[in-house]
């Protein structure tokens, strides 16, 4: 990250990481001591508006658009220029990746094409050369993008909206009664395709509470 001139470094972990005895990262003491830790994906992703997660694919079924590193890489050079977008790279653990119920709050998927073998790709990378690999095909020379126009909202303002949606399909029983398409991570994708803007947020919010105080009336 420090060599490529990223800094804000989030690690979600169950157990306190040590970082402040990583050592080997040379020059990079401004990231480490920066480096914020959360309990949970959703509180480190909270004030992101584009979230991609990195996989290896393998046998995993995807809920998600997956694009290779070089089409994904467009994407976020776009979203960048925008001067209030702040966009997130998941990367999980080397042995499982992200799980099923991570990847549901990512808007899109990318992928590390590597070399196969008999037919089969190689299950993972290491994940430093992973992060090295991604964020050099950010700052590598190239044309410039157009600026983005648009003000996306952020994953805490998608999460609002998709809290009073799934609240809203539990009053009126379609969780009950439509167990196949309601599961939770499954909706969460759905709102997350809907793309919202910074000032639909605030339309959904009024609809959906209005819906659900009608429902309680």
């Amino acid at each position: 990250m420090h060599d490529f001139g990223f800094r804000d470094l989030r690690v979600v972990n169950d157990f306190p990481v040590p970082l402040e005895a990583a050592k080997s990262a040379i020059d990079a003491s401004e990231v480490l001591a920066a480096t914020v830790a959360t309990p949970t994906i959703a509180e480190a992703i909270a004030d992101c508006t584009l979230v991609l997660g990195t996989t290896a694919v393998g046998e995993r079924d995807l809920q998600h658009p997956l694009l290779g590193l070089a089409d994904a890489a467009p994407h976020l050079r776009i979203a960048l220029t925008n001067p209030d977008a702040r966009i997130a790279l998941l990367f999980g653990s080397e042995k499982t990746g992200l799980s099923n119920e991570e990847l549901s709050h990512c808007d899109l998927l990318l992928t590390i094409p590597m070399e196969q073998y008999e037919g089969m790709r190689h299950p993972s990378m290491n994940l430093g050369q992973a992060v090295a690999v991604c964020l050099w095909e950010l700052v590598r020379p190239g044309n410039a993008p157009e600026p983005a126009p648009s003000r996306p909202a952020d994953v805490a303002e998608i999460e609002r909206v998709y809290d009073l949606l799934y609240e809203m399909l539990e009053q009126t029983e379609y969780t009950r009664r439509h167990v196949a398409t309601a599961d939770p991570a499954h909706i969460r994708r759905l709102v997350h395709r809907m793309a919202l803007q910074k000032p639909d947020v605030p339309a959904w919010l009024g609809i959906l509470r209005q819906t659900l105080w009608k429902l309680r009336s």
